[in-house]
């Protein structure tokens, strides 16, 4: 039969070995290159528009 009484201690263990190896994965995945591709873009279109009106 199994055991009736459940350890807590046990559960949240393993819940911090889960949230604690959870968070090197979500810090990667929020690194996006859409941040600096926008950055270029915008430059691009301003030193276009610049470059437009010296015309």
């Amino acid at each position: 039969m199994s055991d009736p009484q459940i350890d807590p201690a046990g559960n949240t263990q393993q819940f911090r070995a889960f949230a604690q190896g959870a968070e090197p994965e979500a810090a990667s995945q929020k690194k996006s290159p859409a941040v600096p591709i926008a950055i270029a873009v915008a430059v691009l279109v301003i030193i276009a528009v610049v470059a437009y009106l010296m015309l």
